[in-house]
């Protein structure tokens, strides 16, 4: 059987066997609607209780401020359009970056066809916005910020403490995306002093379809599903109890093992940044060079489109990506990697490789020797490489 490597944990995460034995049971013998007040409902409902405990004990926060959803994407979508409709009143100035997922970029895009200002600010070489051009974009409409904790491409962490700071002293809330950093960096909202806050279940060894919002107590936001009082009247519909149980469990055991986690996939991800820059010519290292997620490799080789070097990889049993997952079916660059500076032929020669807890020191060995190959094969049918040589 062919060797099968799995480098593409920001896309996502394998379940883990706890998570799913605590899950099982409420698929068939546990199977109440938490809204219902007889036993069987109590039974989900308490469940439901456990795991909101769970993830707010994850992120320093209170049970009653965890809002359960059905994933990243949609807390980003209930974070931004809630505050933006709730505070209209107020002011209709948006600040976000250009490099956010599309899950905040799309959002933006629409509120700008609804009557709203939005403001993208740039990053610079490593992907960090510039925090005095953040508050020089503030002004008298602005009632929202919202920049993401890790960028889920380039793995750059942004200083979200010094935001919240910023947005604080001008009166805005302050949301950030943080999908890939629960579980990956240590996290607590109160010292943060962040106002909203979103996560998701499969980034994290969790089941898929579900997620999670952190909202601070006084926040005022709009819901943005209607028709029931589930999540105190503000996220309507039946909870997905299986998948909840198996977030809150995945959430425990991520807080549980952080500092051995962080220690194995940053000495595997130094492992592989090393053998890539001391065995491969023409790359670029995307991202922060200290201030990024701990599993994050994200290459630029140039003379060579990603494309074809992912079904190389992929040949010989290795998994990545170009990018986000999200976008894997677009033909276009990469805009995290034009937003920093990158042009669009180096952009198109990317390859994230993102390191997880069943990642071993084989596997990166594995990667690296046939990285090199796969990269000199590819290179000698490039006519541009023909003529830098």
């Amino acid at each position: 059987m062919k060797k099968r490597i799995y480098l593409d944990y920001s896309a996502t995460t394998p379940m883990k066997k706890e998570v799913l034995d605590e899950m099982m049971p409420y698929f068939n013998e546990k199977f109440g609607n938490a809204s219902s007040i007889h036993s069987f409902g109590r039974e989900a409902k308490e469940a439901l209780d456990i795991a909101r405990d769970r993830i707010a004990k994850a992120i320093g926060a209170a049970s009653s401020e965890i809002f359960f959803t059905g994933g990243g994407s949609e807390a980003d979508n209930w974070a931004i359009k809630g505050i933006a409709f709730a505070n209209k009143n107020k002011g209709s100035h948006i600040i976000t970056s250009k490099i956010e997922h599309h899950a905040v970029l799309h959002v933006c895009e629409y509120l700008e066809k609804n009557g709203f200002e939005v403001t993208y600010l740039d990053v610079d070489e490593y992907g960090m916005i510039d925090l005095e051009q953040l508050k020089e974009a503030i002004t008298d409409k602005t009632i929202l910020i919202s920049i993401m904790f890790v960028n889920n491409e380039i793995g750059t962490i942004q200083p979200i403490k010094e935001i919240a700071e910023i947005a604080k002293e001008k009166g805005v809330y302050f949301h950030t995306d943080a999908v890939q950093a629960l579980g990956n960096i240590p996290i607590d909202v109160k010292e943060l002093g962040v106002d909203l806050m979103n996560f998701s279940s499969h980034k994290i060894y969790g089941p898929k379809g579900v997620g999670a919002i952190y909202i601070k107590k006084g926040v005022k936001i709009h819901p943005l599903i209607h028709g029931g009082a589930q999540e105190r009247k503000r996220r309507a519909g039946t909870e997905n109890i299986p998948g909840i149980v198996g977030f809150g469990k995945a959430a425990e055991l991520a807080i549980e093992n952080l500092d051995a986690h962080i220690a194995h996939i940053q000495k595997l991800r130094d492992k592989l940044i090393e053998g890539i820059k001391n065995n491969i010519d023409y790359v670029r290292l995307n991202g922060h060079p200290t201030k990024r997620h701990p599993g994050n490799v994200n290459f630029c080789f140039e003379f060579i489109e990603g494309e074809s070097l992912l079904l190389s990889l992929d040949m010989v049993g290795i998994a990545g990506s170009s990018g986000s997952a999200c976008t894997s079916g677009s033909l276009d660059p990469s805009h995290v990697l034009m937003a920093i500076g990158l042009t669009h032929e180096i952009a198109h020669g990317s390859l994230r490789l993102t390191i997880g807890d069943f990642t071993t020191e084989e596997d990166i060995d594995y990667v690296i020797e046939n990285l090199i190959t796969i990269v000199d094969r590819l290179r000698q049918m490039s006519p541009l490489y023909e003529k830098v040589k």
